[in-house]
C-alpha cells in the first residue's frame, strides 16, 4: 500500500447515510484507492461505524486517527465530534474547531482539505442528508479539477443534501444509489 496516494474518494452523508453506505462500500475492491467518509454523528456517543462496516467490506475499515498516513485499500471514518481533514502530505488531521452547518465532523471541511491535497485526483460523493453540508465542499473538489458525484435526490432518504449539492454543482454526475458503486469502480479503472 502506498502512503502517498495520487487518488482518493471522499464521501459525505447524514440522515439515511448508514443505509446508503451499506449499499455502496461493500462493493469496492480491496485494493481500491483510499476512501474518507464523514457521516453526521451525535458528538456525545462513540461511533460503531468502523466496526459495523468492517465485516461488510473487502477494504480495511478504520476510524481515522490524527497523523495517520492515508493508504490505499482503506476506508477512514471520521470520529464523532472531530473534523476529518487531509493534510498535503496525505496524512489525516483531526480538529475540534467550531461545527460547520451544526456538524462536527463536517463534510465541507473534509472535502475542502482533500481537494487542496489531491486536486484532480479526488472524487467527491454527496449522499443522502437533511442539511446543506457538503455542497460547498463538492464545489471546491470540482474547482480543483476533481470529479463530483451526487446521489439522485429521488433515491435519497433525505433529499436536501443532494439537492443543495446539485444546485451548487450542476455539472456533477447524478446517479441513483444502486449505480454509484459501479460509477466509482469504473472511474478508478
Amino acid at each position: 500500500m502506498s502512503s502517498s496516494p495520487r487518488k482518493a474518494v471522499v464521501i459525505g452523508a447524514s440522515a439515511g447515510g448508514v443505509e446508503a453506505l451499506s449499499s455502496l462500500l461493500p462493493h469496492l475492491p480491496p485494493d481500491y484507492c483510499p476512501v474518507l467518509v464523514v457521516i453526521h454523528l451525535p458528538p456525545t456517543k462513540s461511533s460503531v461505524l468502523a466496526d459495523l462496516f468492517h465485516d461488510k467490506c473487502r477494504m480495511r475499515v478504520v476510524e481515522a486517527e490524527d497523523k495517520a498516513p492515508i493508504e490505499a485499500g482503506t476506508i477512514y471514518f471520521a470520529p464523532p465530534d472531530y473534523h476529518l481533514m487531509v493534510e498535503t502530505d496525505f496524512t489525516v488531521a483531526l480538529s475540534n474547531e467550531a461545527p460547520v452547518w451544526f456538524s462536527r465532523p463536517s463534510i465541507d471541511v473534509l472535502f475542502e482539505t482533500a481537494a487542496d491535497a489531491y486536486g484532480a485526483g479526488l472524487t467527491g460523493l454527496i449522499l443522502t442528508g437533511a442539511n446543506e453540508d457538503g455542497a460547498a465542499g463538492l464545489r471546491r473538489v470540482m474547482a480543483q479539477g476533481g470529479r463530483g458525484l451526487i446521489q439522485s435526490p429521488e433515491t435519497a432518504y433525505a433529499r436536501l443534501m443532494p439537492e443543495t449539492a446539485l444546485s451548487l454543482c450542476p455539472k456533477a454526475l447524478v446517479r441513483p444509489l444502486d449505480r454509484l458503486a459501479a460509477e466509482l469502480i469504473t472511474e478508478a479503472a
